[in-house]
């Protein structure tokens, strides 16, 4: 069995889009971070560094099952798991471990500090405000670029590099980007999500969120 702790945010939503892709069955545990559930004692005894997602994998494990933070780390490890969404080895498996650093270097933190200055900030902060939207905005750039070039993020296949950069783009409004004026970037963003395990991943993460809230 596998479990994932997690709640509708751009990083959780990565592990069940990969686990739906990949064919394998999970129990999704929510965690209420919008309530703080994240710094609850239970939650802690998992990941100390009380961030979703976590992953439980109680699965080909001798002894004790493998308890799994980071997003990235995750990724990685199912794709290695299941021999799925990630080369092998040479050129192209390096190009997704490219892409997911730049994900864990760049796209996610931009995003994240865009939206946190936006959004949540206890007095305006215009340099820090304009400098991670700027930063975010010349990333997607970037991947527009990037995706000018090739059909996915790292060639010609879907991986878990686009599974990275797509749960940050699923929840853009929060950092308050767009895919204006990036056709290229769009029509990957579209693709991905149409691709049926993802709708099933976004349909099962938001049901983890109350009704009221």
């Amino acid at each position: 069995m596998i479990e994932v702790y997690g709640f509708a945010t751009p990083n959780s939503v990565k592990v069940p889009v990969a686990l739906e892709e990949m064919g394998l069955a999970y129990e999704l545990k929510p965690v209420n971070v919008r309530q703080g559930e994240q710094k609850a004692a239970e939650f802690l005894a998992l990941n100390p560094n009380g961030k979703v997602p976590v992953l439980v994998d109680r699965e080909d494990t001798a002894d004790a099952p493998l308890v799994l933070s980071e997003s990235a780390a995750i990724l990685v490890h199912l794709a290695e798991k299941t021999g799925k969404l990630l080369p092998h080895d040479g050129v192209a498996r390096a190009r997704v471990f490219e892409q997911l650093f730049f994900h864990a270097s760049a796209l996610s933190p931009a995003f994240g500090n865009a939206g946190f200055f936006k959004r949540f900030a206890a007095e305006p902060q215009p340099l820090a405000e304009t400098r991670f939207t700027a930063e975010a905005n010349r990333v997607l750039d970037r991947l527009d670029a990037l995706l000018g070039e090739r059909r996915f993020v790292a060639g010609d296949d879907f991986t878990i590099a686009d599974i990275a950069h797509f749960g940050w783009l699923w929840r853009r409004d929060f950092s308050g980007m767009t895919l204006d004026g990036r056709p290229h970037l769009a029509r990957w963003f579209d693709a991905v999500a149409a691709r049926p395990a993802v709708r099933r991943a976004i349909a099962r993460v938001e049901t983890l969120v109350p009704r009221d809230a």
